[in-house]
């Protein structure tokens, strides 16, 4: 990942802000230019080379329409079938095959990250900066802030007993891989998480949840065998403390909408958009 790659996506997510915010009216690529200070040429250029696909086929993959097909076909259908063939589908699947979630012991849960030891670090993604904390177990806490200040408290937190060091280890570096074009060469990312046994389940579901594609609340809640703890999974949705390894971005409403996101609605938007596009689903 390289820093212009950050600076890049905040250009971006002002344009996607605006199109969202103006979709009714249709705003054309110079209109759209001129919101974040920059000429169509540059601008077109600027959002090919962080989607990699023109403005306008961007906007299919984020538009309600398009969700809508996702969520009432194929994929939907398909979502949690075990059944798919690794060697076809391993790119989608990039989560589900990649990573592994190993709940907290009861101590570690109940007192604060007591006796943890905690290395975290800072790094860009092609949606912004982020923190990502690791135990020796696995990572522990990723989140996008810009604020290095703010991003550490939140950290200490969640972990008020714990003994935190800014250090990068391997764990942090294999999970920041998943941001990478080349998944050839991804190690297994280990998650080590604080939460109930119900959140872990919830997480854990929102794994099979293959690249490009969306689910539902109702979805998940069925798929943990809880179909009518929609709004309890919603709950855990919320609650996830590792942005985009535990894709929380790709649940949406059953209505096409995507809904709020605990690191910003339009950074969602452009998650989605942009997985769209590296998988290249069309309906």
């Amino acid at each position: 990942m390289k820093e212009q790659d950050s600076i890049n996506y905040k250009r971006i997510a002002e344009a996607i802000d605006y199109i969202k915010t103006n979709f009714r009216e249709q705003p054309n690529l110079d209109e759209v230019a001129e919101k974040v200070h920059l000429s169509p040429f540059h601008f077109q250029r600027l959002f090919t080379e962080w989607a990699g696909t023109s403005p306008k086929k961007f906007l299919q993959y984020i538009s309600v329409q398009h969700a809508k097909n996702l969520l009432n076909g194929e994929h939907e259908a398909t979502l949690f079938d075990t059944a798919y063939e690794t060697g076809l589908s391993g790119a989608s699947r990039l989560h589900d095959l990649f990573i592994n979630i190993e709940g907290m012991t009861p101590f570690e849960y109940k007192n604060g990250g007591k006796n943890l030891s905690i290395n975290y670090s800072f790094a860009e993604s092609p949606f912004g900066n982020l923190i990502v904390a690791s135990t020796a177990k696995g990572v522990c806490y990723m989140a996008f802030e810009d604020d290095e200040e703010k991003a550490i408290e939140d950290l200490k937190r969640r972990f008020p007993n714990a003994e935190n060091q800014r250090k990068l280890d391997l764990i942090q570096q294999n999970a920041l891989f998943i941001f990478q074009n080349d998944w050839s060469k991804l190690s297994e990312i280990k998650l080590h998480l604080k939460g109930t046994d119900f959140q872990l389940k919830v997480w854990e579901a929102l794994l099979k949840i293959p690249m490009g594609g969306l689910a539902t609340y109702g979805t998940i809640a069925g798929e943990i065998g809880k179909p009518t703890a929609s709004r309890a999974v919603g709950t855990a949705i919320g609650s996830n403390p590792v942005a985009y390894l535990i894709p929380c971005h790709r649940v949406i409403r059953s209505t096409g909408i995507f809904g709020g996101y605990m690191w910003g609605n339009t950074r969602k938007t452009a998650m989605i958009g942009w997985e769209g596009v590296k998988t290249n689903i069309d309906l």
